[in-house]
């Protein structure tokens, strides 16, 4: 009942309703806080419900002097029936929903022969299957309303392969080739991009449990950009004018050739 009015006001003053998976730290936290404070509704997901709470009372300041919002909502990707919810109830709630910033990610590597099938399958469910099912929920609310926009953060893994990161980077070539395969298929009126950062500092490398890979990482990440420098790529693709589609962004510390 409420959607037009809903539409109209997006449609004036540029406001869009963003949501934003993986919320609660890094990427996740950055996109939503950066476009909550830019005017934006933000709701914002991840299972760290206590982490998005205080991310929207840390921005409810910014946010509030123009006029955004940031909406925490617990959310597991790995839960088809979870997603179809978040992306239901914030349609029901607010009217629409203009994108969907796919951030939800794990990053536990390891060498092949390590064997940690546990943790190669929840790469899989986090960073595959979590990215198909808000495909799955948001695109049909995106064709009904004639418009939307898919953001997937993938990597600069999906475009290399380094030694303990085949599965991370297999995952990531996976969201590459899906988000890439959507922008295809997709109506002309739903825009897809793809942001693939390098090193950023963020708490993926802490889930790593091989001492080498932890290692290697620690090294690795010696040059690290601020989370906001991907949180700025994610705004410059949704600004767009409507006719114009940022197809992919790859970002690196200048250090990380």
């Amino acid at each position: 009942m409420n959607t037009p009015i809903i539409e109209r006001a997006e449609s004036a003053t540029g406001r869009k309703v963003v949501l934003v998976t993986g919320a609660s730290s890094g990427i996740g936290a950055a996109v939503a806080a950066r476009l909550a404070a830019q005017g934006h509704h933000v709701v914002a997901g991840a299972r760290r419900t206590d982490r998005l709470r205080e991310l929207a009372e840390h921005t409810a300041e910014a946010t509030a002097r123009c006029g955004g919002g940031l909406e925490p909502v617990r959310l597991d990707v790995t839960d088809r029936a979870d997603t179809e919810a978040f992306v239901r109830t914030a349609r029901e709630r607010h009217g629409r929903v203009d994108a969907l910033i796919s951030n939800a990610g794990v990053m536990p590597l390891s060498r092949l022969d390590s064997l940690l099938v546990g943790e190669w399958d929840r790469m899989i469910d986090v960073n595959v299957r979590g990215l198909l099912h808000g495909i799955a929920a948001a695109l049909p609310v995106f064709r009904e309303q004639g418009s939307g926009h898919f953001v997937t953060v993938a990597s600069t893994g999906a475009h290399e392969v380094v030694p303990t990161a085949a599965v991370y980077c297999a995952t990531k070539y996976a969201a590459w080739a899906i988000t890439e395969g959507l922008r295809q298929e997709c109506d002309p009126s739903i825009r897809v991009t793809t942001i693939s950062p390098g090193v950023v500092e963020s708490e993926l490398a802490d889930s790593i449990t091989e001492a080498g890979a932890a290692e290697a990482m620690r090294a690795y990440r010696a040059h690290a950009m601020s989370p906001d420098a991907i949180a700025g790529a994610v705004s410059y693709a949704l600004g767009q004018a409507p006719d114009v589609d940022i197809n992919e962004i790859v970002l690196r510390p200048v250090r990380q050739r």
